[in-house]
């Protein structure tokens, strides 16, 4: 049976986990191990963890764990850290085109571990096992939204926090738009798919005009002008190779109605980046780009990791949805686990 090793995220403003309190005691009820490290940012408390008997490890010590141990995280780690000897199980952002990619798969490569990334981690027929997806798309829309009501009163949209639950997100949202009688309109590409689900709930929820996009729409490969009819814009397809540009560079100085952009995917780096009006990603410390100054603003939000944003409920969704195949994690070189070696693998020997 496997030792898995939950550490403790590195990314400033990480609070979620990739397991419950309640996950880990089925994972022991089948006779795997489980180890979770002391966190000075959990949602989820560690108390939950010692009381279903999980191993209690100080915070970050898992560069000393077992050779054996299999390291659980969701964000990626501090590029300054040592090379990787352990299996690990984590978001890479590696295979994409990422500029970060070959330095952290060097670093695999150099102390013999293996990266099984969480986004690819799928079935015989290619979906993914498990996903954030529905909580990115809402807290990006939530975001984006912020941006909005921010230029309604002449800011730039500041830090942004941590919510208790998507209620008191949405209630806070509903205060802001209170006194504003012409809401915007909203278009979402990718609406069919998880991501899209969740922007558009929370579009809705607030009574924004809300215009739902996927492949069909989107199929003759642009141009978009109807993005630039809309006062907000939320993306939630992922960069990949024959991907077309929605909001090209030359947008910026094109007549619009577009204001904000929500870069729910955040793929700024990547060759194929759908929206290259902009370079790098935001945080929640400072959530927005202004790649436009009055009188015709345009405000770019690409946070990449949104469902921090509402860390109980993403984690809670996630953590349910990939316990089934962290039961199986003992057969590591078959099925879905199998899979994501051979991945690793096929990037590892191009380097």
């Amino acid at each position: 049976m496997a030792h898995i090793w939950v550490r403790a995220e590195q990314r400033a403003f990480e609070q979620r986990v990739g397991l419950t309190p309640e996950g880990a005691q089925k994972l022991m009820a089948a006779g795997h191990s489980v180890t979770i490290e002391e966190s000075s940012t959990r949602a989820i408390p560690i108390t939950g963890y010692a009381d279903a008997g999980c191993a209690i490890a100080k915070e970050h010590s898992w560069i000393d764990a077992q050779d054996d141990a299999i390291i659980f995280g969701l964000k990626e780690l501090d590029e300054d850290g040592p090379d990787l000897k352990h299996r690990h199980i984590m978001f890479g952002h590696a295979y994409k085109g990422q500029a970060e990619g070959p330095a952290l798969l060097n670093r695999f490569k150099r102390a013999g571990g293996t990266l099984y990334d969480l986004e690819y981690l799928v079935t015989e027929t290619g979906r993914r096992i498990a996903a954030f997806g529905y909580w990115a798309g809402f807290a990006g829309a939530a975001v984006g939204t912020m941006a909005w009501i921010a230029q309604q009163k002449g800011e730039k949209l500041g830090a942004v926090g941590v919510y208790q639950s998507k209620d008191d997100l949405i209630s806070e949202l509903r205060a802001g738009i209170a006194d504003i009688t012409d809401l915007p309109s909203t278009i979402i590409i990718g609406a069919l798919g998880r991501v899209g689900t969740g922007a558009a709930d929370l579009s809705e929820a607030l009574g924004f005009a809300t215009t739902k996009w996927d492949m069909a729409e989107t199929a003759h490969g642009g141009p978009f002008p109807e993005i630039l009819d809309h006062t907000m814009f939320v993306n939630c397809i992922l960069a990949a190779p024959g991907v077309p540009q929605f909001v090209p560079k030359d947008s910026i100085g094109k007549e619009r109605v577009l204001s904000v952009v929500a870069d729910v995917s955040c793929d700024p780096s990547s060759d194929y980046n759908p929206i290259p009006i902009y370079d790098h990603s935001t945080t929640f410390a400072d959530p927005i780009i202004r790649v436009a100054d009055a009188p015709n603003l345009l405000d770019v939000m690409a946070i990449d990791n949104l469902p921090s944003m509402l860390p109980v409920e993403s984690s809670e969704d996630y953590a349910d949805q990939l316990l089934s195949s962290l039961l199986t994690i003992d057969a590591i070189d078959q099925s879905v686990w199998g899979r994501a070696a051979e991945t690793f693998k096929t990037h590892v020997n191009k380097l």
